[in-house]
């Protein structure tokens, strides 16, 4: 394959799905574990939701036919032979004439086809007045209302949400199979970092893109393993790559990827051989971004800028990532606003800039909109897609945005 230089963001991200391939390995895990992975198995009703009839308020259960021609002025008098509360059963059979008061959740007795809510009687405790004629099933819950037995309810390959979870436990599911996540390995490279903690020395900045790259991931719901940042020695990166490329399936570095003496990545893909399958894509930030496969394992140079690396990490390695766990939900969703405010830059190649949705409105950030500023990424929870060959993008202009 010959290597390709400057595609389109979606030629990249299609490039990598032609190069990898999905690990859909199974594991099981706890349900309370669960949040936002995908399923390995159709999950399919062992039994009725409700498994009885039950009552959907507090009242009394009895026979709709009891209450024929009550009224305030004239009620009906039932003898209350019983009482019911969510968690119990009644025994006894609802005949003519009787009642058993019963509380929210609890399984209607037998004999009983309506529940008369208690603000329509007297509160009776061994008699009670009705004060309305009700009719057969009213207010009446029935057995399986939310699910059938035999019913399919989460199919397989469903990325799992607080919903599906709670029909999990519905079910009385303690433990579940979902595929496993690949595990992330991340790194940064760079003789100009230290490791928040220690002394910052001349010349020396601390290490932002492992943090915010790191906890953005695992946000993401994956597994991410945090390498020491490495020094700007071609032969030192290239063998802990090699190393980690025994067991990883994701290698994401920052830093080295662009066209200075310091760049070392290209020299590390030369020494171990690695499958180049793109460098540099047309967008800015993040344009010399680096990917090739190695040992069955992808590797993804992003830039060392701070912006350009969560950018790309955005728009590029999550749509990746997407594919790779059969989840699309891990992509980002894409929606239009209108700008209000008016960004002055003509956009030669498509570029993403930071900025923060709200109601139908998009709105840039103070200070910086520069690579290599992160600070004013806080409050924003988007990146605006302008297209290439773009002029000035003017306040009131209807933009795509990218929601973080």
């Amino acid at each position: 394959m010959n290597e390709v230089t400057r595609c389109s963001l979606e030629e990249a991200i299609e490039l990598v799905k032609d190069n990898i391939t999905p690990d859909f390995d199974i594991e099981e895990i706890s349900v309370l574990d669960a949040l936002g992975r995908v399923i390995a198995e159709d999950i399919v009703a062992p039994h009725n939701q409700p498994p009885f009839p039950r009552s959907p308020l507090d009242g009394y259960a009895m026979q709709a036919s009891d209450s024929k021609g009550a009224t305030l002025e004239h009620p009906v008098v039932l003898k209350v032979v019983d009482e019911v509360m969510a968690g119990s059963v009644s025994n006894h059979l609802v005949t003519d004439g009787e009642a058993v008061r019963i509380m929210t959740g609890a399984p209607i007795p037998e004999g009983a086809d309506c529940i008369v809510r208690q603000e329509e009687t007297d509160y009776g405790d061994e008699q009670v007045k009705v004060y309305r004629e009700h009719k057969a099933f009213e207010n009446y819950c029935y057995a399986g209302e939310d699910y059938k037995k035999g019913q399919c309810l989460i199919s397989k390959k469903t990325p799992l949400t607080s919903v599906e979870i709670g029909l999990l436990a519905s079910v009385g599911r303690q433990n579940i199979s979902v595929y496993k996540l690949p595990e992330i390995h991340l790194m940064t490279t760079g003789d100009e970092l230290v490791m928040p903690g220690q002394p910052l020395q001349k010349g020396k900045i601390y290490d932002s893109n492992l943090y915010c790259l790191g906890t953005r991931l695992r946000q993401l719901g994956f597994p991410v393993v945090l390498h020491d940042n490495v020094e700007d020695n071609p032969k030192s990166v290239a063998d802990q790559i090699d190393g980690i490329a025994k067991q990883a399936k994701v290698i994401i570095t920052t830093g080295g990827v662009s066209v200075g003496k310091k760049d070392i990545m290209h020299d590390v893909f030369r020494i171990l051989k690695v499958k180049k399958l793109f460098w540099k894509m047309a967008l800015k930030p993040g344009t010399p971004t680096l990917c090739g496969m190695h040992k069955d394992a992808l590797i993804i140079g992003l830039s060392g800028n701070p912006f350009g690396a969560v950018t790309n990490l955005e728009i590029f390695v999550r749509p990746v990532l997407a594919y790779m766990t059969n989840n699309t939900t891990r992509i980002p969703i894409k929606q239009k606003g209108i700008l209000e405010h008016d960004f002055g830059k003509p956009s030669r190649v498509r570029r993403f800039v930071r900025a923060r949705y709200e109601g139908g409105k998009v709105y840039l950030p103070g200070g910086l909109h520069s690579s290599g500023v992160l600070s004013s990424m806080i409050g924003c929870n988007c990146l605006i897609d302008i297209p290439n060959g773009s002029e000035d993008v003017h306040k009131g202009d209807e933009v795509l945005v990218w929601m973080l």
